[in-house]
């Protein structure tokens, strides 16, 4: 009920703000005086409708599409001890938790990787790859699916639906008035929308698509130190820094899919610009955090 509430909230907010925002401004005037004629609250409504609407329609199909692109494969039935230990740990831990039972999946890939999705805490994915399987110790594996589990628990799939929404509200609407003052002010078209409208809309689309994901990438990095630590709180500090080093030592052997970069334990490498559009802190920085909380 919370996150209903809290996704209404939020469209109704960017509705209303951006609105009284673009009154002030005296953006409605300026465009009324050039011979625009733009309505700029369809034009929002459009935006929310077309931006929440992606977002939530991929966050709804996530666990589908994780197990399409990944080839992961759910375990229904425990075929030896390693898949029996598997279960009974995100089992254990998702009661730990408060939330229900997450799907347990394995995936086929070299890299030591696991990742969480779905479309609620109560409706979740938690896979592993076959590399974290050979590669970690049960005190290590434990501790990434307590990290997994806690990415559950935190809400962290919907409420990265919800900020990507809003900035797909934003680009979808600021993009559409910035074509419309080229088009209109600029090109003096005026009646229906000449080509300088659809190019400046693609053009500033794609710059103001690189700076929402900026925002994005921002927020997902912030929610790894919250998921550390709660999976330091399920299996244990010493654990989820044995973990954390364990990735440092492989890291660069594979990676998920681009897609499917940002719902992975271990993330990416990266510095100077590259760092604004990772989805993981550096795995330095990681076991810092955690580092200097056991010392507290």
């Amino acid at each position: 009920m919370k996150r209903i509430f809290l996704f209404l909230a939020t469209n109704l907010a960017i509705i209303v703000v951006l609105s009284i925002t673009l009154r002030l401004l005296g953006v409605e005037r300026i465009l009324d005086a050039q011979g625009a004629n733009l309505d700029l609250n369809a034009l929002l409504i459009f935006a929310a409708v077309f931006g929440f609407g992606g977002s939530f329609i991929s966050l709804a199909i996530s666990k589908w599409t994780a197990k399409r692109m990944t080839g992961a494969q759910v375990i229904e039935r425990p075929r030896d001890a390693s898949e029996q230990w598997l279960v009974e740990t995100v089992r254990r831990q998702a009661q730990q938790a408060g939330i229900a039972m997450p799907e347990v999946a394995v995936y086929d890939a070299p890299e030591i990787n696991a990742f969480a999705t779905g479309p609620t805490r109560n409706s979740a994915l938690v896979a592993v790859s076959t590399g974290l399987l050979r590669n970690m110790s049960q005190d290590e594996a434990e501790a990434v699916l307590g990290h997994e589990v806690s990415h559950v628990a935190n809400g962290d799939m919907v409420t990265l639906a919800l900020i990507q929404g809003v900035v797909n509200t934003f680009v979808i609407f600021l993009s559409r008035v910035i074509g419309h003052l080229v088009d209109r002010v600029v090109f003096k078209t005026e009646r229906g929308h000449g080509p300088a409208f659809w190019i400046a809309t693609i053009v500033a689309e794609l710059v103001l698509g690189i700076l929402a994901s900026m925002i994005v990438m921002w927020f997902s990095r912030r929610r790894e130190f919250r998921a550390d630590n709660g999976g330091a709180s399920l299996a244990g500090s010493r654990k989820m820094i044995a973990a954390l080093e364990r990735l440092q030592m492989n890291h660069g052997a594979g990676q998920l899919p681009d897609q499917m970069a940002a719902f992975g334990i271990s993330g990416g490498l990266g510095g100077g610009l590259k760092r604004l559009f990772m989805s993981h802190p550096p795995l330095e920085e990681r076991i810092a955090a955690l580092k200097s909380q056991t010392m507290v």
